[in-house]
């Protein structure tokens, strides 16, 4: 009874050995898009009233923890019964992330900003109005684009334990689900309230204090900037790469163009080293505009009904 006992618990223990190593691999491998993750959440939910930030963060959190508990088992199942349907799905995905980037490029530019006091009184006499609605615009944006990211890493994560059993499969992706959400945003709520702790620091009697508070504060809009940029960016990156590693003509193009970039004297490396993140930035950005005339000539075809 008891050597029964020990022998399981070693079983036990070797179980969750493995599924602590296979984690870690798929944890290394899913860092980039972890990345993008971060910048695209992190300027989904900017631009938010600062009392309402963490609310709305935490609304998208657990949009997030329940796209992810639909993906895991639909992976599962997808990887099991049509394998082949993964990568296109995962480009229809990409496609729409391009599309999505292209969208905010076009309404950033078309945005008009007000010029006199009336007419800024006015605009923000209407984001007061329209503040729930805009919240829950921001949510729903921000759980969506976190649907795609979520299902590349959930491919990658199974991609990682492609040969393991079917329960270290479930445990290591489970593993990878909770730890990437809870990571991304804990991060994008420490983003967000950056003006706040500097806010805080300047209020106090200490002059050190007083001086990293007002560093803070100046530092938080550059800070949201840069990742409202970042992050649309990262929306042509992470599409543009979901489809150039479906289509292997793509793929195999970008590998040889970098392989040549790299023979330039003096500078390949370096060339050679950003070419595949510059063509997937191209691809993104054409993706995005084909679909955004398709989607163009479709509504001009087949108008919603009034």
């Amino acid at each position: 009874m008891a050597s029964s006992l020990l022998l399981l618990l070693d079983d036990i223990a070797t179980i969750l050995d493995d599924v602590a190593m296979m984690s870690k691999m798929a944890t290394k491998k899913t860092a980039g898009v972890l990345g993008d993750d971060l910048a695209l959440n992190a300027q989904q939910v900017s631009g938010i009233r600062a009392d309402r930030e963490l609310p709305v963060v935490w609304g998208v959190a657990k949009g997030s923890f329940i796209n992810k508990l639909i993906l895991v088992p639909l992976a599962l199942l997808i990887s099991v019964v049509a394998p082949w349907l993964i990568s296109p799905l995962l480009v229809i995905g990409g496609l729409f992330l391009c599309y999505e980037g292209v969208e905010k490029v076009i309404h950033s530019l078309h945005k008009k900003k007000p010029h006199t006091a009336e007419e800024a009184k006015a605009e923000l006499i209407q984001e007061e109005i329209d503040l729930e609605t805009f919240e829950k615009e921001k949510i729903k944006g921000a759980v969506r684009t976190d649907f795609i990211l979520s299902a590349e890493i959930v491919v990658i994560t199974l991609g990682t334990v492609a040969t393991a059993s079917f329960m270290q499969k479930v445990s290591v992706l489970s593993v990878i689900a909770i730890i990437m959400t809870i990571g991304v945003y804990g991060l994008v709520a420490m983003i967000v309230k950056i003006d706040d702790l500097g806010l805080y620091l300047s209020q106090q009697h200490a002059q050190m204090k007083q001086n990293l508070g007002r560093a803070l504060l100046a530092f938080a809009p550059i800070l949201m900037k840069t990742l409202s940029i970042v992050g649309t960016v990262a929306m042509f990156l992470v599409g543009g790469g979901i489809i150039s590693h479906a289509v292997p003509l793509i793929h195999h193009f970008s590998e040889h163009t970098a392989d040549s970039a790299e023979l330039i004297p003096n500078v390949g490396n370096v060339i050679g080293a950003i070419t595949p993140t510059l063509l997937n930035l191209g691809l993104g950005l054409i993706a995005g505009f084909l679909v955004l005339l398709l989607v163009g000539a479709v509504q001009k075809f087949w108008p919603k009904s009034s």
